[in-house]
């Protein structure tokens, strides 16, 4: 007989279906239960008709970027994740330790032996080239992530942060940025660099007055799930303030799921639920901002 607490990790329903369809800016196909095809006929019938499918290695960038040029409603970013870099450079765990999920969103792990520099070039130059692709039309995740990280491991992600940064420019692709704990930092970066002409902040994790440093400029602030959070007021604060033109939804999937759902698995389907929230924060009712999003998403991914 099934355990009492089965539901608990069981696929929440679907949501009512959004009338104006949106995209979901960042979420991890890959990591998620059931096939490409299922998973996006089951978001189109929420009202999600397109995902950016996100890579953080470059075996789930190369995933990516063919997955992109399978399916329409798929587009497809590259990059090596804050954590990869450290792993790759000084093995694992190299100055960093970063489970899944909480916004990382990372979990793929695993012994290795160190690569140093070489390697991390190495590994830089074929994200170069998958990022010339077609129907790849950013540069990430990548950033910084100080959530277990040491100072061998920083040292690494701001050198792959900083690689990143100018490969999106030379491609002319978004640049989708990971930030956990580090905001000073990335936005010094970014600074230090010059930011692309499109950088989209997933799941944007700062607050009120980081978004106006944000807004001023010009860049986009993807939210997720934990915007339902009770503890996450300062993402809601964010929201309020963040212009309607920069702003964009996403899941994060598998990740971040949603209240009432949280712990259970996320999916593109489940945007709606996000859409909502935000919309009640903002005073607006969800088609208008829905109509926004999606304008959005497709100015900052450039499809």
């Amino acid at each position: 007989m099934p355990s009492n607490d089965s539901g608990k990790h069981a696929a929440p329903p679907l949501p009512e279906p959004l009338r104006v369809p949106v995209a979901d800016s960042h979420t991890h196909l890959d990591m998620q239960s059931g096939t490409v095809e299922e998973a996006l006929a089951k978001a189109a019938s929420a009202g999600v008709t397109t995902v950016v499918q996100v890579g953080c290695d470059l075996k789930g960038s190369r995933w990516a970027a063919e997955t992109a040029a399978a399916y329409d409603a798929v587009h497809a970013t590259v990059a090596l994740h804050p954590n990869e870099a450290p792993r790759i450079v000084y093995g694992d765990p190299g100055g960093t330790s970063q489970p899944s999920g909480a916004g990382g969103g990372w979990s793929r792990q695993g012994a290795r032996e160190p690569g140093g520099q070489a390697a991390l070039d190495e590994a830089l130059a074929e994200i170069d080239r998958l990022a010339a692709l077609e129907q790849v039309k950013g540069v990430g995740e990548t950033g910084l992530d100080y959530f277990r990280t040491g100072p061998e491991g920083k040292e690494a992600q701001e050198r792959s942060f900083r690689a990143h940064i100018e490969i999106a420019k030379r491609h002319g692709k978004a640049l989708v940025i990971h930030d956990r704990e580090a905001h000073a930092d990335v936005l010094r970066v970014l600074k230090e660099e010059g930011a692309p002409e499109r950088t989209v902040f997933h799941c944007y994790s700062g607050d009120a007055e980081m978004a106006e440093i944000c807004a001023s400029a010009g860049y986009f602030m993807s939210f997720a799930g934990n915007v339902t959070f009770k503890n996450a007021q300062n993402l809601r604060d964010a929201v309020a303030v963040a212009p309607s033109e920069l702003l964009l939804v996403e899941t994060d999937a598998p990740f971040l799921t949603p209240a009432p759902y949280r712990g259970r698995p996320n999916a593109p389907y489940l945007v709606p639920i996000t859409v909502r929230a935000m919309a009640e924060v903002r005073g607006v009712d969800e088609d208008t901002l829905a109509t926004a999003l999606a304008a959005n998403t497709a100015r900052a991914f450039g499809y």
